[in-house]
């Protein structure tokens, strides 16, 4: 009974993935794309503990804190190019 929960567990975090990784493609701007990889790196994250519990194997725990480490200094480096990118577009619109 516990297999069966985790593994429909684990396909509705494939199922949320699906429209998550539709904004990342389409935008429509950079701070929808960034949120959408924020969510799809806490869907991964939730899909390996998940996968990790249901296999009894704690490495996949270790991949998913590794996973996580990254995902969000990614995300701090990709938000502060856009906050960058950002000051800079508002500066230029200023001179003219």
């Amino acid at each position: 009974m516990t297999n069966l929960l985790l593994e429909g567990m684990q396909w509705v975090l494939v199922a949320f993935s699906v429209p998550t990784l539709v904004r990342l493609l389409l935008g429509p701007t950079a701070a929808d794309r960034l949120v959408a990889l924020n969510i799809l790196s806490g869907l991964a994250l939730g899909f390996l503990v998940l996968r990790g519990v249901q296999e009894g194997r704690a490495l996949y725990l270790d991949v998913a804190l590794v996973y996580d480490i990254f995902g969000f200094l990614g995300f701090l480096a990709i938000a502060r190019f856009l906050k960058d990118r950002m000051t800079d577009e508002s500066q230029g619109g200023e001179e003219e």
